[in-house]
């Protein structure tokens, strides 16, 4: 390195010395400048750190005029420093009073300095600060000093995490690096938690920064390297990921990252300017992770997404650790947090324990949040950097209702959200009176409340709700979160277990509804441009028929003397609908043959969620037992907007004339027929869309166990025929100056009721 006295390891010897000294945070800060203005024979050598307000205060200077200390504030887009700090880049320039961000502050005196270096303090991807070195002469600093400088700006990350420096700061202006944040994301289950944070995979923290024998740990870092490699190719050798196809290429893809040049050599630079491995895994995922964070391409976003798992990894391989923490070291208020989830993992951790769930991915249709709901846990998901914001420990608040996450609160917030917690158990006490009362309107309209259900954890909830029914059990559930394909005996004793819970009351059980983004990790599937219009769900039950017809098999045996409700998802013809009744026809002749108790009576119907169903619905009615509507994905087919996609999230609304249309259309239909129609999906959950069904003719509604006593509460407060006048005049196109959602709003207003 060109000037400087003793090279990195010198300068991070004598830090490391510095930084066990017994002296006030201000000292060590002043000292530390001065080893790395020494080190790198610069002039200046300041600190800024970035503030709660999002504001850039200078912290510690050598070479600057001692009086701007504490005094001098930039903006995050004001002045070089500023820039370093919004881009999360180091700027090396050898005029820096040319450049077009300079913005000049004579407090400092540093006008006679023409060279300027600044590196951002980064940890986990997060700006804490700037380090900058600067000269009077015109020179661009060389790549050896860049480094050294971001290899020492990370050992000032931990004394700023630390948070010792907030002793220097005045109230309301301390070091954003502990600060309290409200993050805004993606409602997927609702409700309020508060506790205190978890890691799902939790990153490995990183003690001693500074190596003793740089040999060592570069010859530590190669052999966790060699092993990552091996595990990975150990893994695309194993049988069921052997053959080609979408998850071999992204496991080869995942491999190929691992053998990637140019992160190792990042990791081996590090490791040369005095880091141990981990310190060095840790820099170079820092740096990636910043990028990641400032990336709009999701191509780009995605592979740096797999350079940060392979950083966790490989983190791990050094460390010695496992990737899960030990489930008994559970808090007892744990808010768990995750990039990504599946079903099966978040059923692992102990539900007594567990109080909200924060993702950085995830929607309100993905799978880990039907269990999440079900777990009766609020969540929130889409939190971008979740994992390297929130620290184990961090005290949290999530309001899943809201799509709010609360990091490190403050008091004030705490004590309201406790306020709302206390608010929301009396009315859960008040919900829990109406348990034993009839679900009937105030004109005398009798409304069926049934549960949405699809694991043994729900069973519970039938007698605690009072509820008439499940009105739809997800079979799929099951199979995603099993190991490998459930055998008859497994998915038989489900069924019973399901049957005996409800007792006398009915239960709808819909066949899988695998495919599409539902993939099973033990079934090869094909890679689809479409899949939410792929080959899922009754397409592939038909096209597999071994599959669809042990499943109806162990339902049919289940229900032996009982009355059994089979359901058909995705449905597009009538000719499906017949193929898949002749396989319950086909499996109850090989009972009766074989001597089993045969159910009371079987009901067969379907799930109406394709719009081609709706022109069908005259041959349709007079072939089944009973319809059932999948709002979701009804709607997501009507208005052609992917309801995964949260950009769509708020683009269309269920609660308005087209779709109310339709589905008044669908039961008008079956009631004159006299055939049940049951609507299950996330608009019989709000009581607002259970309002709006009302108004339009439906009696029977199939929702979420947590919304069983809000909605409830409304039926018996509503006059059914006054929401019938005040809607039709929208559906027939008669009023068009308000909206659907804004009448029912003001209606509920004008007559009492709770939405």
């Amino acid at each position: 390195m060109r000037g400087a006295v003793g090279g990195p390891r010198v300068l991070l010897r004598r830090l490391r010395e510095v930084m066990a000294e017994p002296v006030s945070a201000q000292e060590r800060l002043n000292k530390i400048v001065v080893l790395i203005a020494a080190n790198m024979v610069a002039e200046v050598c300041s600190v800024y750190v970035l503030r709660v307000d999002g504001t850039l205060e200078l912290y510690a200077s050598e070479g600057l005029n001692p009086d701007a200390v504490h005094v001098t504030v930039l903006r995050q887009d004001e002045g070089l420093v500023g820039l370093v700090s919004s881009e999360a880049k180091s700027l090396n320039l050898s005029d820096a009073q040319h450049h077009p961000a300079f913005s000049f502050r004579p407090e400092t005196g540093e006008e006679i300095y023409h060279s300027f270096l600044g590196v951002p303090v980064l940890r986990a991807g997060n700006t804490l600060g700037v380090l900058v070195v600067q000269n009077r002469a015109h020179r661009n600093y060389s790549e050896e000093e860049e480094e050294a400088l971001q290899t020492t700006a990370m050992v000032l990350a931990e004394t700023i995490a630390s948070g010792e420096l907030s002793a220097l700061a005045k109230p309301g202006l301390e070091p954003a690096a502990h600060r309290p944040l409200q993050l805004t994301g993606l409602s997927i289950s609702d409700g309020i938690g508060l506790g205190h944070a978890v890691l799902h995979e939790p990153r490995v923290v990183v003690t001693t920064l500074i190596a003793d024998d740089p040999k060592k740990e570069l010859q530590r870092l190669d052999a966790a390297l060699n092993t990552l490699r091996a595990d990975l190719d150990l893994l695309l050798e194993r049988r069921d990921v052997a053959d080609a196809g979408e998850h071999r290429e992204v496991l080869e893809a995942y491999r190929m990252f691992a053998h990637d040049r140019g992160w190792m050599h990042k990791m081996h630079e590090a490791v040369a300017t005095g880091l141990t491995a981990e310190a060095a895994v840790e820099r170079v995922q820092s740096d990636n992770r910043a990028r990641m964070m400032r990336q709009t391409d999701p191509y780009l976003r995605e592979r740096l997404h797999d350079l940060d798992d392979l950083a966790n990894r490989l983190m791990r391989q050094l460390v010695g650790r496992d990737h899960a923490p030990p489930r008994e070291e559970l808090p007892d208020n744990a808010i768990l947090v995750a990039r990504a989830m599946g079903p099966a993992a978040l059923l692992d951790y102990d539900r007594k324990k567990l109080r909200a769930l924060v993702l950085e991915e995830g929607g309100p249709t993905s799978h880990v949040s039907i269990v999440a709901r079900a777990l009766g846990i609020a969540a929130v998901g889409q939190i971008a950097n979740a994992t390297g914001i929130i620290d184990p420990g961090d005290a949290i608040i999530v309001d899943g209702t809201m799509g709010h996450v609360h990091v490190r609160p403050t008091a004030d917030v705490e004590k309201a959200y406790a306020d709302r917690v206390r608010l929301r158990a009396r009315r859960q006490a008040q919900y829990a009176e109406l348990r034993d009362k009839p679900s009937v309107t105030k004109d005398g309209e009798k409304i069926s409340l049934l549960l949405n259900a699809g694991l043994l954890v729900d069973l519970p909830h039938i007698d605690e709700t009072g509820a008439a029914g499940i009105g739809l059990f997800r079979t799929e559930l099951q199979f995603m979160v099993a190991a490998s394909l459930p055998r008859a005996a497994e998915q038989l004793g489900l069924y019973r277990q399901v049957l005996d819970a409800a007792d006398d009351r009915p239960v709808t059980f819909r066949t899988l509804d695998i495919g599409g983004d539902k993939v099973l990790p033990y079934m090869r599937f094909e890679e689809e441009e479409n899949p939410a219009l792929g080959w899922r769900a009754i397409r592939l039950g038909l096209d597999r028929p071994g599959l669809l017809r042990s499943q109806i098999r162990a339902l049919l045996d289940a229900a032996a003397e009982r009355e059994l409700r089979i359901m058909f998802p995705m449905v597009t013809t009538v000719d499906e609908f017949d193929q898949a009744k002749s396989f319950v026809e086909r499996e109850l002749t090989h009972l009766r043959r074989h001597g089993h108790r045969l159910p009371e009576r079987v009901h067969v119907g379907v799930m109406v969620e394709v719009p081609a169903l709706l022109f069908q619905l005259d041959e349709l009615l007079a072939r089944v037992d009973f319809l059932s509507i999948g709002s979701n994905d009804l709607a997501q087919f009507i208005f052609a907007a992917d309801r995964s996609n949260t950009h769509l999230a708020g683009r269309f609304d269920p609660i308005s004339a087209p779709m109310l249309r339709v589905l008044k259309m669908i039961v008008d239909k079956a009631g004159a027929v006299g055939k049940p129609v049951t609507l299950c999906g996330e608009l019989a959950s709000q009581p607002i869309g259970a309002l709006a069904l009302i108004a339009i003719g439906y009696r029977a509604l199939s929702l979420s166990a947590s919304s069983v006593g809000p909605v409830k509460a409304m039926v018996l407060e509503l006059d059914a025929k006054k929401a019938a006048a005040a809607v039709a005049p929208l559906l027939s196109g008669t009023d068009r100056k308000v909206t659907v959602r804004a009448t029912l709003e003001a209606f509920a207003t004008a007559e009492g009721l709770q939405l």
